[in-house]
This record gives structure tokens, sequence and C-alpha cells, in this order.
């Protein structure tokens, strides 16, 4: 189970021990730490889309800051995109620049020197690593990402530019807190392409409505075993983005006016 952890300088955030064993710097940010005021307070990463309501960039670019130094990736640069839910990977390339418009839901890097990170308010959050982090990954899984597979893209991607040449066999994965089976209601088409998806398997409850719930972070796990993960490279938590409004922001509990969290990891260092 991914651990919380309270750094020296008040922020709150979840670890993966396998992530770390691995050597990557990273981590799952909270709600808590940060200067924003509400409805953002306080450790807010991002603004929602379509809203008046904005929290300040100074705000936010403070609040990177101090989520950077709490776990441990110091001054590099957090490289991100523009979040579609759809399957498109983005790829850095040492020494290059990086383009931040770009649209994906998952990114993969072996550039020490750069750090890679997705927003999410209730989508399930993934960081995967090869087992030195001599590669690394961040992908950003809503239900439609989960249907359109983003983690096998992912997967295949962060196998293609490692350097070492892992396998997926040898990769570890860190689900993050996201929504949790309690609260994720769905409509009866969404329950569909579940079903369509996983089969027999499909992680979700129908109710004699059509409606249903959905366990998004077993569906994310699904598709890591899928990938060819074993069971016990694939860390994870119960924690409810929903449920627990004291640490976490909710997109959906919150009618969208609401902060954004956020999952960075970055390769390690030679």
């Amino acid at each position: 189970m991914l651990t919380a952890h309270t750094a020296d300088n008040g922020v709150v955030f979840y670890r993966s021990a396998l992530l770390s064993a691995a050597g990557a710097a990273h981590g799952f940010s909270t709600r808590i730490g940060g200067v924003s005021h509400p409805p953002f307070d306080s450790l807010n990463l991002g603004n929602p889309n379509g809203c008046a309501t904005q929290d300040p960039g100074d705000h936010i670019q403070e609040n990177y800051a101090r989520f950077a130094a709490a776990i441990g990736i110091g001054s590099r640069p957090i490289l991100r995109v523009h979040q579609m839910h759809g399957p498109a990977v983005a790829r850095v390339v040492s020494g290059s620049e990086f383009d931040f418009a770009q649209k994906a839901d998952a990114i993969v890097t072996t550039d020490p020197s750069r750090a890679v990170s997705v927003r999410i308010a209730d989508c399930v959050p993934i960081l995967i690593s090869t087992p030195g982090a001599s590669a690394v990954a961040v992908v950003h899984a809503g239900w439609r990402g989960i249907i359109r597979n983003v983690l096998a893209a992912a997967v295949a991607a962060l196998v293609e530019i490692d350097p070492n040449r892992s396998r997926a066999e040898s990769l570890i994965a860190a689900i993050g807190p996201c929504i949790g089976p309690a609260r994720f209601e769905v409509g009866p088409e969404v329950l569909d392409e579940f079903a369509a998806a996983f089969g027999p398997d499909a992680p979700f409850v129908r109710r004699d409505d059509g409606k249903g719930m959905v366990d998004l972070p077993a569906s994310a796990r699904l598709r890591l075993l899928a990938c060819g993960l074993p069971p016990g490279n694939i860390d994870g938590t119960d924690c409810c983005t929903y449920s627990d409004r004291e640490h976490f922001f909710s997109h959906r509990r919150d009618h969208g006016i609401t902060g954004r969290m956020a999952a960075i990891i970055a390769p390690a260092t030679i």
C-alpha cells in the first residue's frame, strides 16, 4: 500500500515503497501544505476548466515548488501535457524542448534532469518505473482512458525507450488516490463499455435501474496485469478522493469548483 508522508515544509503526500526501492523520486499530492485560499485550499496544483473561479497562478507555482521539495526532485523542471482522456503518450527527448501544449494522457522519459506529471481530481493517477528507474512513466486515466487503454500504450512506450531494455514483466507501478468504487456512479452506456472491455471480469456493479458503480482503481490494476506486470509489482491505496474532503480535491463532489492534485515521477539520477 502507498503510505502517507508529511514533509518538513508541511506538504502531505503519498509514496510507494516499490517505486522508492527502484530509485524513482516520486509522489502523489494531497491538498495539504500549500498557499491557496478556498475553494482551492491549500496545495492546489491546477485550475478547473470552464470555471469563472480560478486560483492565482503564483499560488499554483509556489505549491508546485513546495511539492517538488517535499518529494525530493529539487529544481528539476516538471513537464505536463494537455490531458484529453485518450491513449496518446508523449515522449521526452533528452536535450530537446518539451511541448506542454501537446495532447496526451501519459508521458514517458529517460531524462533524469526533468520530472513528468499529470493532474487529477478524481481520475486515476498511475506512476510506472523500470527496475532501476532508468525510464519512468506517468499516466492520467479517467474512465475513458481506461476503456481506450492508455496504460497499455504507456507500458509499450516505456519498454520501447528504456535503454536497459526492460520487459513489461519487470516494471513497477503505483496506482494513486482517486474516486473510489462506492462513489463513482455511471450510466448504463458506460457500464456497457466496461463490460465490452473487460468481459466477465468487468469491475462494476449494475443496479436494477441500469446505473451502477465502477471500480476505477481495480480497472487500472486489471489493465496493468494484462500488460504483464506481476501482482506483486503493483502498489495501490484505498484512499477515495470524493469521500476524503480533508485530504483531497474532488471534481465530482465539489461540482467542478475545486483544485487539482498531481502525480510526479523522475528517473533515477546517474
